[in-house]
């Protein structure tokens, strides 16, 4: 048993079965959890929704939550005084399209919805059809009435800005942005710790009680972007190489960075790996696997899988050919 507290430990996820989802978090994650359909993954979470349950060493069966609770120092400096982890890391499997929403600043989250976060999150596109979109914004500047009168009569599609989508896209939404993700999308989502979500539009869906679900026109309205958007564009990445690894950073906010890391250790490299006491760290295996050592013990991982890394963790040894998304906070 991996007994040593400021050592990495895999987290086992919650499950949501909405009504978009498909059953690849199951059949390609190996996630097995008996819903279906499987359509998000919460892999690092401490929200009450949907907590992540420690699957190695010495909190082995803990709720992440609890574990944070218990050791606000894994969190690191930056985060003193927190009890609870400032973001939450999902994987989203959108066999149908989502619904089209908005969500909500800090402040507007603090003043009207009982102290909570807002939310802006990151997408990672793991994997994509080749028709696959996403919407970003708005074509056009519009007016509320604009906007509330196309959701009346149906046409809020003809508002909104489509994006194509494929494989290794990604893709900033700051709180505001109307946006949804479009079927055919394999997606890992970085986000703020917050499960506010605004529906404006949802195709006339019924779920599995045949009820069409909640709009919620008039907070939407309250926190949306109404302006055009610009077109979002892909940015610059620019690969650094290291023996045994390299790495790239794809996106950075005040909430978190997102690094995409390729590990290849086959010749026998060593790569080493911590977090300072400033700040912990999530490694989410998107491809691949491999074994992580510190000291005499050894956590294997896989394709799927979810590791936290507290703060001023001792150094450890990365091993195996994987593709991580290296999460800093």
């Amino acid at each position: 048993m991996i007994t040593n507290k400021n050592m990495p430990f895999l987290l086992r996820p919650s499950g949501k079965d909405y009504l978009w989802g498909g059953q690849r978090l199951n059949t390609e994650f190996e996630k097995k959890i008996d819903m279906d359909p499987l359509a998000e993954t919460w892999e690092c979470s401490t929200h009450p929704e949907g907590p992540s349950i420690v699957a190695s060493g010495s909190f082995e069966g803990e709720s992440l939550m609890d574990v944070i609770k218990e050791h606000p120092e894994f969190l690191g400096s930056r985060h003193a005084g927190e009890k609870e982890l400032p973001i939450l890391i999902k994987f989203i499997d959108a066999k149908q399209d989502l619904s089209v929403q908005v969500h909500p600043d800090d402040a507007y989250a603090k003043e009207f919805e009982n102290g909570a976060l807002g939310k802006t999150e990151m997408w990672y596109v793991l994997d994509a059809t080749r028709d696959a979109k996403l919407v970003y914004g708005l074509r056009t500047d519009c007016s509320e009435a604009e906007i509330r009168a196309a959701i009346a009569k149906g046409s809020l599609t003809n508002y909104l800005q489509t994006v194509p989508v494929k494989k290794d896209d990604l893709f900033f939404i700051k709180s505001g942005t109307i946006h949804a993700i479009g079927a055919g999308c394999l997606i890992a989502e970085i986000q703020e710790n917050s499960n506010l979500t605004y529906r404006l539009y949802d195709y006339n869906r019924v779920d599995k009680d045949g009820k069409k679900r909640e709009l919620h026109v008039d907070k939407a309205m309250k926190v949306a972007n109404l302006k055009r958007s610009a077109e979002p564009r892909q940015p610059l990445r620019v690969l650094k190489y290291k023996q045994g690894v390299a790495s790239e950073l794809l996106s950075r906010c005040k909430y978190f960075e997102v690094y995409r890391m390729l590990l290849n250790t086959e010749r026998r490299q060593v790569v080493h790996y911590r977090a300072d006491e400033m700040g912990f760290r999530v490694l989410l295996c998107v491809n691949g696997c491999g074994n992580i050592q510190f000291g005499d013990e050894l956590l294997q991982f896989y394709k799927g899988d979810c590791m936290f890394v507290p703060a001023n963790s001792e150094t450890m040894t990365l091993h195996g050919q994987a593709q991580f998304l290296d999460i800093h906070a």
